[in-house]
């Protein structure tokens, strides 16, 4: 059934206490996610917004093949939404890193040397496949569209007194530069297929989808996620910051504006 997705914000110390709009975070609370309950009939994805005000952990998630026996693995993109100047993402890492170097790098810190980072700016689109480690750093709000799982394994945190999981990490990351196929700028306007595959698939349409949008999607349900201007769904309108679960595109009134929609394969 057609309907808007309950929203969840999580409060962390790494988040903002002055977000972007639409969004606002409640009187001395910092916001560091917001993210949207996965529906009973469609477990496979999740959506979130990030807020960040210092740099997050050092991470890998692993594949599905890789993930403990039952649980699913871990593959995400971001859209960056804002950032600040200077802002930055890290992506896999500059050159080659071998096992032994990632792990004594991570011990002594100087891992985040190792890492390529990016500077950021709206638009900026990255695919992280399982095994990229990879870092948000301060000062952006993003979309991040992702398997649902929880498993992360951290191999640097700047000190912060969490968990890491060194071994867990070194045993699924990919010790190789990010392949630059899977980052872009995104054009102002028009239509836009992010991602079509392996765990799902992505677009982000300006007004309503075109044939073969319609084709690639068929009739099954689907998220959708407006960016900038509202959509309605099954008569109930989805403002920007919010998700809904689609029966299928022909239940969504698209407005004018930017909205992604994200479909499980």
């Amino acid at each position: 059934m057609s309907r808007v997705l309950a929203t969840k914000s999580v409060e962390k110390p790494w988040g903002q206490d002055r977000l972007p709009p639409p969004f606002s975070a409640p009187e001395g609370q910092r916001i560091g996610e917001i993210w949207f309950e996965p529906p009973a009939e469609m477990p496979e994805l999740l959506v979130k917004y990030l807020f960040t005000s210092e740099n997050l952990s050092v991470q890998v998630h692993p594949s599905d093949a890789q993930a403990p026996q039952g649980s699913r693995g871990k593959e995400e993109c971001w859209l960056v939404l804002t950032a600040e100047p200077g802002a930055k993402l890290a992506v896999g890492f500059k050159s080659e890193v071998a096992a032994d170097q990632m792990r004594a790098a991570a011990l002594d810190g100087s891992i985040e040397d190792l890492l390529e980072w990016h500077e950021v700016r709206p638009g900026d689109f990255i695919y992280l496949t399982a095994g990229t480690v990879h870092a948000i750093g301060a000062g952006l709000s993003l979309i991040e569209v992702q398997q649902n799982s929880d498993i992360t394994y951290r191999l640097y945190d700047y000190g912060r007194p969490r968990e890491l999981h060194l071994d867990e990490a070194i045993a699924v990351a990919d010790g190789a530069p990010h392949d630059p196929h899977l980052r872009r700028h995104l054009p102002t306007a028009g239509d836009v297929s992010l991602v079509n595959g392996p765990h799902f698939r992505l677009d982000r349409l300006q007004g309503g989808p075109d044939e073969a949008t319609r084709a690639r999607y068929g009739g099954g349900r689907l998220l959708v996620i407006p960016v900038d201007a509202p959509v309605k769904l099954a008569g109930e309108t989805i403002a920007p910051g919010g998700c809904g679960l689609a029966d299928s595109l022909a239940s969504i009134e698209f407005g004018e504006g930017h909205t992604l929609i994200a479909q499980p394969l």
